[in-house]
């Protein structure tokens, strides 16, 4: 069968759990060829998908990488920059140490930066792309409790905004999604006082799933979302309404 996805060539980090295997797999399932990196070891998706374990804060290791996938497709069409982490939670602004602060800017942004500054060259051969980075509300409202992680995701979106201004006539749109709380690895693993504090702000008083997500990113980095770029799309149940 025949897809808008077919021989598509799609990169998705963090791809070994939570967001990035589901949306791996719903693009995989949809026809598209995945690439899926992560630090740690990625599940067998499918026939179509190769895995590339790797330290995505690493700018040289994330080149060879991309370069690799674009040599053996001979095309790089999509890229979802999922990886990430929290950092340390629940504690206010004095209590941040610098180190734990540089590291989750090293994982949310700088490797999103590193991820999308790879691929433009292949999607600029084709003046096609889609580049959809993760994001966050927190990056929009602020979670207390959640400074490095917040100001990282913030950090995301105004890179998209840029992004996306800087190639909107090449057929390559940059776009960020901003969820609420999902349920995840990563969720899982936050104090229950933090998740706590998240999910009451939800209108909807409850987590995403991971297969809305999925369902949303395939959405934005589909070929026929072509007239929306530099945006940060809500997922938040009601949380963000702008």
């Amino acid at each position: 069968m025949t897809t808008e996805f077919s021989e598509r060539v799609a990169v998705v980090t963090g791809a070994a759990s939570g967001l990035g295997l589901a949306i791996a797999r719903k693009l995989h399932e949809q026809g598209a060829l995945v690439a899926l990196l992560d630090l740690n070891e990625v599940a067998d998706v499918g026939d179509r998908a190769v895995a590339f374990a790797l330290d995505l804060t690493n700018q040289a290791a994330v080149e060879s990488v991309i370069n690799q996938i674009g040599e053996r497709f001979g095309r790089i069409d999509i890229l979802v920059n999922s990886a990430g982490i929290t950092g340390q939670t629940n504690i206010k602004t004095h209590e941040v140490t610098p180190d734990d602060l540089r590291r989750v800017f090293e994982v949310n942004f700088m490797a999103s930066f590193y991820t999308s500054r790879a691929v433009l060259p292949w999607m600029l051969k084709r003046n096609y792309g889609r580049i959809l980075h993760i994001a966050s509300v927190a990056g929009k409202e602020g979670n207390a409790g959640m400074l490095a992680y917040s100001a990282s995701k913030a950090a995301v979106i105004g890179m998209t905004k840029v992004q996306g201004k800087e190639y909107a006539e090449t057929g390559i749109t940059i776009n960020a999604l901003a969820p609420a709380v999902i349920k995840t690895p990563m969720v899982d693993a936050m104090p229950e006082a933090q998740v706590r504090y998240m999910t009451d702000k939800i209108p909807m008083k409850r987590c995403g799933t991971l297969e809305e997500i999925a369902h949303m990113a395939q959405f934005i980095v589909s070929p026929g979302t072509g007239f929306t770029t530099g945006f940060t799309f809500d997922m938040t149940g009601g949380r963000a309404t702008y």
